[in-house]
Order: C-alpha cells, then sequence, then structure tokens
C-alpha cells in the first residue's frame, strides 16, 4: 500500500511538472511600441509580452534602466528594430549573448533601404513608416515564434495571416485618402527624418529639420535653409512629432514669419513611437491611419 502511494505521489508530481513545463509561455521582450504591437498579434496569449518602450518614447535615445536589464535577462526572445535606432541599447544587447536577439530589419533586403550619409549605420532605421517592410517584418515575426513554439506554428501562421489582411487594408484606405491630396500640396516638413519611406510610398517630397537620428541638433543655419523652402514651396502647414521636442518646429514657424510669411503646426503626429496604450493610436494600424489624416487635412 505504501508502495503504491508513492508511486502515485511521484506519477502526480511528474504530471504537474510536465504539465507546467508543457503549458509554460515564452518570455518575449521588445523594444519600440511599433515592434511591440506587432509581435502582440502575432504572439497573442501564447507568450509572455514585454515591451520596454512606451508612448512618446524617443528610441533614439533610450537608455536602458535596471528594470529594463531584468526584464532583457528574463527574456527567451527579444524583438528589436535594428539599423541602430536604438543606439544605446546596443551595448546591452551584447551582454546578453546567450540570449536569442532578433532584429526585424533582418527580414529586408538591405539594397532596397534608404540611405544616409549622415547616419552611423547607413540606413534609415525607420522602416515601419513602409507597410510592404511591415509585411515582411510580420513574417519574419511569425517564422521566428513559431520556431520557438512549434506546436503552436499554425497559430503564429494564422495570426500572420490575419494581420496581413489588415495591413493590405490599410494600404488600400490610405492611398484613397492621399489621393484627395494634389500631388504638389504633397510636402511633408517634420521635426526629423522619420518618413523618408513614407514618403517613398505615398509620393510625397519629405523634409525633416533634424537628421534621422534625433541624437543631432537641428542648428540656425538648418532653420533658416528650411524657413525659405517652406516659403518658396507655399508649404501651409509643417509637424510637430509625438517622440520629439516641439520647440525645433516652433522655432521654424518664427522664423517663416519672420520673413513676413504664415505657416501653421497642423498637428502632432507619431514618429518614432505609438500613442497610448488602449487608444487607436496605440495600435500601429491606427497609428498610420491617424497620421495621413492629419497630414491631408492640414496640406489641404
Amino acid at each position: 500500500m505504501k508502495k503504491t502511494l508513492i508511486f502515485l505521489l511521484l506519477v502526480i508530481t511528474f504530471s504537474c511538472k510536465n504539465e507546467k513545463e508543457t503549458n509554460e509561455k515564452l518570455n518575449v521582450v521588445t523594444t519600440t511600441t511599433m515592434i511591440t504591437d506587432l509581435v502582440k498579434n502575432i504572439g497573442s496569449e501564447h507568450i509572455n509580452l514585454k515591451g520596454l518602450m512606451g508612448s512618446g518614447v524617443d528610441p533614439h535615445l533610450y537608455k536602458a534602466s535596471e528594470g529594463d536589464v531584468t526584464k532583457l535577462s528574463s527574456a527567451d526572445i527579444i524583438f528589436y528594430n535594428g539599423l541602430h535606432l536604438e543606439g544605446k541599447l546596443v551595448e546591452v544587447f551584447e551582454k546578453m549573448k546567450n540570449k536569442k536577439t532578433v532584429a526585424v530589419a533582418e527580414a529586408l533586403d538591405k539594397s532596397t533601404l534608404i540611405g544616409s550619409e549622415y547616419f552611423a549605420s547607413n540606413y534609415d532605421p525607420h522602416i515601419w513608416f513602409d507597410i510592404d517592410y511591415w509585411k515582411l517584418a510580420t513574417n519574419f515575426v511569425v517564422k521566428t515564434l513559431s520556431e520557438a513554439i512549434p506546436e503552436k506554428k499554425t497559430d503564429f501562421e494564422t495570426n500572420g495571416k490575419t494581420y496581413l489582411q489588415k495591413l493590405d487594408s490599410l494600404s488600400d484606405k490610405l492611398k484613397k485618402t492621399i489621393a484627395t491630396l494634389p500631388k504638389e500640396q504633397r510636402i511633408l516638413v517634420t521635426a526629423h527624418d522619420a518618413f523618408n519611406y513614407f514618403g517613398k510610398a505615398f509620393d510625397f517630397e519629405v523634409v525633416g529639420l533634424q537628421g534621422l537620428s534625433t541624437a543631432t541638433e537641428a542648428g540656425v543655419q538648418d532653420v533658416q535653409k528650411l524657413s525659405a523652402f517652406i516659403i518658396e514651396n507655399k508649404v501651409k502647414a509643417i509637424f510637430v512629432e509625438s517622440s520629439v521636442p516641439k520647440r525645433t518646429i516652433e522655432a521654424l514657424q518664427a522664423s517663416v514669419k519672420s520673413k513676413g510669411h504664415e505657416v501653421t503646426i497642423g498637428g502632432t503626429l507619431f514618429s518614432d513611437a505609438l500613442g497610448n496604450a488602449g487608444t487607436v493610436e496605440g495600435t500601429y494600424i491606427g497609428m498610420f491611419e491617424y497620421n495621413v489624416n492629419t497630414i491631408v487635412n492640414a496640406l489641404k
């Protein structure tokens, strides 16, 4: 009887342990809000997801806190943008060689990326503003998670297919909205060069006051040069970015006014971060639609 009881206890213990191991979720950490939203759509309930950056956070300048290091240390997979977007986190990643760090930019053919002689990586890192690139990133995340949790591969693939359909619908919707804006009025002036992929995809001329990285400040000559451009091209509105201090755009507006002209601030665009969690703009799709509506309405 005693041997039977011990045997049953061993069976129960083993079963509970096995069930825990089977049901244990993958710990996934993401850097930017755009990547967090993407991985959430694919991983859904099958992963424990923690994002490092919140709304309004500039990834170019972001430094890891002690809490972030703890999250990263306990992660099974770390998804980040790459292309030096999270420049100050690279050193932290390098110290975690035992962790699986995955740059979504690796899903892209670098020969198709926008280069820059002014930026350390020589590539524009703002890849999320090309919806076709984000589709490739979606497939990349599906593949990565499927390899990590093979038994959930079908679910990840289904989630990926659903999300790709949403991205197709978004692209169609944005094209229709942008088509209402005459081509000669499609000049987008923002705080820094975050929208070049957007401009390439939707036929906008994009001019940023700062360079690709917000780590570089705009100088007086930059402001003067851009104000002259605005006047010459009769640009109706310029835009603040949620993750960049608005003082540079306000200085640009003042410079235009000092020359006897007026330009309005057309609104705040989401560039390097999504809106607040729980809002429409807190999702990639909602952010993109909001941005396009704001741009088109201000420039008409």
